[in-house]
């Protein structure tokens, strides 16, 4: 196909828990989520079809609403960031097992790196898994992948551009065949999934940030601009400018194998495209080894720099993979 990454396009803008022994199978009650201010709300903003989802409920009620506050953005701490998920919900429930037998994890912050849907068998049940998570374990947190943004913009849950065209996108060209399937839909019916969807999925999908901050690391699903300062870049991210029609640091492949800036003074960690094995270097963490088809999931604990997998070769000392290690595997990348 003759697709080209539109995401050179915008760069000239932005330039001028504890869980429960039977967490896995009680995925049911809404969640709370640590404040932060967001610049668009919408729940406050909705359209019209979010205020009557599936069975007529309402997404803001009077009081004893059970509303979503926004996700964490800044975190300190040890960490557990944990790759693409892409509905691969029993590689994702191995890795919480381990992850929940570690003497620090009820102290111990959890990093979704974003892509929970498409490709894989189970998005909705990906969904499910980290919004109990974020009940269960009020230490959880998620960055935005391009395939949230596609879906969210897909569904106006976010307020991006027409000439975006995301429904036409996600639909199409995002492999989101799973995701209509696991809620039951038929591929392309935007209107029966926008039904389906859950209050909290709505909430989810509409306040994911696109970046989390921590003291030493940065947590972004594709990486950096290498030729942009990092403080202009950190404060585009942290107000979503949904205008951008595909911001680079959630869209563009380029940026996995990317310097960071060189005023950047963290280590920059980041999915999006598939590696081999999770790639530590200077700076650098890259944590996606599944691309939604195969592989084992990957988790990185940090500071330790430690791998816990899905397989059986779980806890090990990560090697350090090559910055252009992925280049066998790139036959099978998308081009957002």
């Amino acid at each position: 196909m003759g697709r080209t990454d539109a995401t050179d396009n915008d760069s000239a803008r932005y330039r001028h828990y504890r869980l429960k022994p039977d967490f896995l199978r009680e995925r049911s009650r809404p969640a709370l989520l640590a404040s932060s201010e967001a610049p668009y709300d919408p729940l406050r903003d909705q359209p019209a079809w979010l205020s009557q989802l599936a069975g007529g409920s309402t997404v803001i009620s009077g009081q004893g609403s059970s509303r979503m506050s926004a996700l964490a953005t800044r975190i300190d701490g040890p960490v557990a960031v944990i790759g693409d998920v892409h509905g691969q919900t029993n590689e994702l429930e191995e890795v919480l097992s381990q992850l929940q037998r570690l003497p620090d994890f009820e102290r111990r912050w959890l990093v979704f790196i974003g892509d929970l849907v498409d490709r894989g068998p189970d998005p909705r049940g990906a969904l499910d898994i980290v919004c109990d998570l974020i009940e269960q374990h009020p230490r959880t947190t998620i960055v935005a992948g391009n395939h949230e943004l596609a879906m969210a913009g897909a569904l106006g849950l976010v307020p991006t551009p027409d000439y975006a065209e995301w429904p036409t996108r996600w639909v199409n060209d995002y492999l989101s065949e799973s995701t209509f399937e696991s809620f039951g839909v038929e591929h392309g019916d935007l209107d029966a999934l926008r039904n389906r969807l859950s209050e909290r999925h709505v909430e989810l999908l509409a306040r994911m940030p696109w970046c989390v901050e921590h003291p030493e690391f940065l947590f972004v699903h594709a990486g950096l601009d290498p030729n942009t300062p990092f403080e202009m870049q950190l404060r585009i991210l942290r107000q979503k400018d949904y205008s951008l029609n595909r911001p680079p640091w959630l869209c563009s492949k380029s940026l996995v194998t990317a310097p960071v800036p060189q005023d950047c003074r963290v280590t920059v960690v980041s999915g999006h495209v598939r590696v081999p094995e999770v790639s530590i270097q200077p700076k650098r963490i890259l944590i996606d080894t599944t691309g939604g088809e195969s592989g084992d999931l990957s988790c990185v604990l940090l500071p330790e720099k430690k791998v816990v997998t899905s397989g059986h070769n779980s806890r090990r000392e990560p090697q350090t993979v090559g910055a252009d290690s992925s280049s066998g595997s790139k036959s099978w990348w998308k081009f957002w």
